[in-house]
C-alpha cells in the first residue's frame, strides 16, 4: 500500500477514510457489547484497566497515554471517583498531583468487563482478517503509532 499511495495521492485519502472509518466502527461495536454485557463504558473501562495496570500513574500520564487533554482526563477521573471506581491518593514525590488507584469496587467493574472486552475484540477481528492480514496490520499500525507519539504529533492542545 506504501508504494501505491506515493504513486497515487488518492490512495492516503482512501487508506485515512478506511483507516478512521473502521477504527470509529470497531470502537463502536466493542463498546456496545461492553455496555449491555459488563454495565461499564468502553472508555471507563479502558481507563480503570490502564490505572489497574500502571499502578502510581497520575491523570497526566492517562491523558498522555490516550491522547486527550488534561482537563478532560481530570473531569473524567472526577466522574469515576465519584461512582467510587477510582481514588486520588496523594504523591508523595509531587504534592501538587496526585496517584492514581482503583477502589474493591473499580477492580471489580474491570475485572468483570476484561473477558467482555477480549472477547468483542477477538471474535470482531477474527472474522473480518486473517491471522497473516492481521498481523501485518498490527506491524503497519505500532509504526504508524510508534511515529506519530515519536514526532509528538496528535496531542491535544488544551
Amino acid at each position: 500500500m506504501a508504494d501505491t499511495a506515493r504513486e497515487d495521492p488518492d490512495a492516503y485519502d482512501t487508506l485515512f477514510a478506511d483507516l478512521v472509518r473502521a477504527e470509529t466502527r470497531l470502537y463502536n461495536a466493542v463498546a456496545e457489547r461492553l455496555k449491555a454485557r459488563a454495565g461499564v463504558a468502553a472508555g471507563h473501562f479502558e481507563l480503570l484497566r490502564f490505572v489497574r495496570d500502571h499502578p502510581g500513574a497520575r491523570v497526566a500520564d492517562v491523558a498522555s497515554t490516550f491522547a486527550i487533554g488534561v482537563g478532560a482526563t481530570s473531569k473524567i477521573v472526577d466522574r469515576m471517583e465519584k461512582q467510587g471506581w477510582i481514588e486520588r491518593r496523594p504523591n508523595p514525590a509531587n504534592r501538587r498531583s496526585s496517584l492514581l488507584a482503583l477502589t474493591p469496587d473499580g477492580e471489580s467493574v474491570a475485572s468483570r468487563a476484561e473477558p467482555i472486552w477480549q472477547a468483542a475484540i477477538r471474535e470482531i477481528l477474527g472474522t473480518a482478517v486473517s491471522r497473516d492480514q492481521l498481523a501485518g496490520l498490527s506491524e503497519a499500525l505500532a509504526a504508524l503509532r510508534s511515529d506519530l507519539e515519536q514526532r509528538h504529533l496528535g496531542l491535544p492542545t488544551g
